[in-house]
């Protein structure tokens, strides 16, 4: 089978679980002996364009831009029996779909987050969860508060695009949700329930779990939505500063409060940006990970834990109330207090031991690369009849 794969990445300046989730995917296909061809696009390309170049890009959302072209030629070059989307914003948007059904093509889409309904994607806004856009056609509310990357004039090229591209998103064969409430998220904005599936991205198996190591770990993007303000909260509340380590990892716009923080705790460490080997020693060297997150955002670092017999102290908020249940974890309100205690809860080893078999069970009968890519493989045989 010949899979097309269209993904726009993320500005690399900004860590990004999704880009590393599509670039697994597409090895994993390969090694499974598919002819898998990609057509990629980079954000970080729109620093480099000149002032004409880089309006036209910006307009890209709405028409496509140059990348329409390109990506028609590569469709009659390719022939491909299904194509796989998964990011189409900025530089290709989802005149992909249409393209590809126009030549009888389906299109199988990944749905990472929210951006059919949200343009900043997390439905998340000044400091909590936030739906205002989702039941209307046109986004007014998120290009009144700027929310497509903290400007007015890209809010009004996003609104434009999400309620020009509504009717192509209901060509799609199948939508692929990286979660239950991803799903229930989609069903709920009227696709059909019938072509819409949960598949969780993979996690190749790192090999039997090491011994487990001691404190807590919080590994992912320092901004507010990820909730590590609240970390450093509960920590203060916990009691536990001094006692056990709290390694926190990451970049994004809340560095420098971070490092400032953890440079006057006892026990808890700044790590900065590292790479995938370097948070899994991390994980590794600690027994439990932290995702104390504010929004509806989904979390692939949760079956990274699980992979290594980790289990999960989470808020409850979104897709992470039901990944985490209390035989892998502790999910609990996005409150200092609560996260607080589910801390002193997850520093006795003696909760923390059958978590952390349980949570590598549940790895290997939901996330594991190869369980995962065979779902993947039935999901394309069945838009390709």
């Amino acid at each position: 089978m010949r899979v097309l794969v269209v993904h726009n990445r993320y500005r690399s300046h900004l860590p990004s679980g999704e880009n590393r989730i599509v670039d697994d995917e597409v090895a994993a296909l390969r090694d499974a002996g598919v002819d898998v061809v990609t057509f990629i696009r980079s954000s970080d390309e729109l620093a480099t364009l000149p002032p004409r170049a880089r309006i036209r890009a910006a307009l890209g959302p709405i028409a496509g831009g140059p990348s329409r072209a390109a990506l028609r030629a590569r469709l009659r070059e390719v022939r491909p029996q299904v194509v796989h989307l998964h990011n189409p914003y900025p530089l290709i948007s989802p005149t992909v779909i249409t393209d590809a059904v126009a030549t009888g093509i389906p299109v199988v889409a990944t749905i990472h987050n929210f951006r059919l309904r949200c343009m900043n994607g997390l439905l998340f806004r000044d400091g909590a969860v936030c739906t205002e856009c989702e039941d209307r056609v046109i986004p007014w509310p998120g290009v009144r508060h700027g929310c497509y990357r903290d400007s007015t004039t890209q809010s009004v090229v996003m609104a434009t695009a999400l309620a020009r591209h509504g009717p192509a998103w209901s060509r799609v064969a199948r939508f692929l949700a990286v979660s239950d409430f991803v799903a229930r998220r989609l069903t709920a904005w009227g696709l059909p329930p019938e072509r819409i599936r949960v598949k969780p991205n993979p996690v190749v198996d790192p090999g039997p779990p090491p011994p487990l190591g001691e404190g807590f770990c919080f590994a992912g993007r320092l901004a507010e939505e990820k909730g590590i303000r609240l970390l450093l909260d509960a920590w203060a509340a916990s009691g536990l500063d001094g006692h056990l380590p709290l390694r926190i990892a990451g970049d994004g716009p809340l560095r420098d409060e971070v490092a400032a923080r953890c440079a006057a705790s006892a026990s808890a460490t700044y790590e900065g940006l590292r790479s995938a080997d370097e948070l899994r020693a991390i994980r590794t060297a600690t027994a439990v990970q932290v995702m104390p997150s504010l929004s509806f955002e989904t979390h692939s670092a949760i079956a990274e834990s699980f992979a290594l017999g980790r289990p999960v102290v989470a808020t409850a908020t979104g897709a992470l109330g039901d990944l985490v249940d209390p035989s892998v974890g502790w999910a609990v309100a996005p409150t200092p207090d609560a996260l607080a205690d589910a801390l002193r809860a997850a520093a006795q080893p003696t909760a923390v031991h059958p978590r952390s078999m349980a949570a590598r069970e549940r790895f290997l009968s939901t996330y594991e690369a190869a369980r995962v890519t065979r779902s993947l493989l039935a999901h394309y045989a069945a838009v390709a009849q």
